[in-house]
């Protein structure tokens, strides 16, 4: 039988141990995109879309830190951490909104489950102050793009 680091020895549900692994720093930066459609798209002045709500992009940012914050509150066994930091980037190509979000932490586990939920609530975010224009709205996808520290790193190549 296959051993799964999150299941011990009696088949139950277990937080992993990382009381043994090296303090290290370690970062992660996670990516969401919104394809929003030219109705909204046409509400956008410069740097943001502004709703009856409020600057789309600012609030998605703030929502977005909020649950990178809360992960362990929302992913079963994922072990709580006190961010270092969390930035936002937030661009727009033609009618997509690229959500970049940056983690860091010293920490013996990394910060990439931070930066994934960071940027889907952000991309959430936008979905939801964006829907009174319109719903035809698509979130194409949530990657991880990097991640440093610990054992192993990761970076995506397109």
């Amino acid at each position: 039988m296959k051993e799964f680091s999150h299941i011990d020895p009696q088949g139950n549900p277990s937080m992993v141990d990382v009381g043994d692994k090296a303090v290290t720093r370690r970062t992660a930066r996670a990516r969401s995109i919104v394809v929003l459609n030219s109705d909204i798209m046409a509400q956008f002045s410069g740097q943001d879309i502004q709703t009856k709500k409020g600057p789309v992009f600012q609030t998605a940012i703030i929502a977005g830190t909020m649950a990178a914050k809360r992960t362990s509150d929302l992913i079963p066994l994922c072990h709580p951490l006190g961010m270092d930091g969390c930035k936002f980037s937030v661009t727009t190509e033609g009618n997509e909104v690229i959500i970049d979000c940056i983690t860091s932490v010293e920490a013996r586990t990394g910060v990439e489950m931070e930066a994934l939920v960071g940027a889907s609530v952000a991309a959430l975010t936008v979905y939801d102050m964006c829907k009174a224009f319109s719903h035809d709205i698509v979130i194409r996808e949530t990657r991880l793009l990097d991640k440093t520290g610990g054992k192993s790193e990761f970076h995506h190549v397109p």
